[in-house]
């Protein structure tokens, strides 16, 4: 599993022209499977974003996980995360998660961090999704469960 991370100080995402998700302070993270994920790996890496330090405590450093400054999370599925972009010119994609196993997948991830922090708000999954966002920093981090 993937976890691209954008700390933002606002987010948004539309599908279809309406509002599904937004969020002030806090990230936007892009999560995406690769076709041998484990749910056991993937907990591992939630724990680790809802315990990452990307925030700046009082001496500005990084300091400070997303419940520490009461943040929020935009949680959008990104299947793209994956592309392999060594050969060609066109993304190979076939690392990725198959699509109905990914939606399994992404419905079990997202509920065992919602069951972990509340202040989750999410896209929608498989969906033509448009993503704004203000990042804060600018700070930009990739979480992989295989490294």
């Amino acid at each position: 599993m993937r976890l691209l991370i954008q700390r933002c100080i606002s987010a948004a995402v539309w599908v279809d022209g309406q509002t599904v998700g937004q969020i002030k302070k806090g990230m936007v993270v892009f999560v995406g499977f690769g076709r041998d994920d484990q749910l056991h790996d993937a907990t591992i890496l939630i724990d680790k974003l809802l315990n990452y330090r990307l925030f700046e405590d009082k001496q500005g450093k990084m300091g400070l996980n997303i419940s520490q400054i009461q943040g929020e999370i935009l949680w959008v599925s990104q299947f793209t995360l994956y592309a392999k972009t060594d050969k060609g010119l066109r993304p190979d994609f076939s690392q990725a998660m198959p699509p109905q196993a990914a939606r399994q997948f992404y419905t079990e991830i997202t509920t065992y961090l919602c069951d972990r922090y509340q202040a989750v708000q999410q896209g929608i999954f498989a969906a033509d999704m448009q993503v704004q966002l203000i990042n804060d920093g600018p700070v930009t981090l990739l979480l992989d469960s295989d490294a």
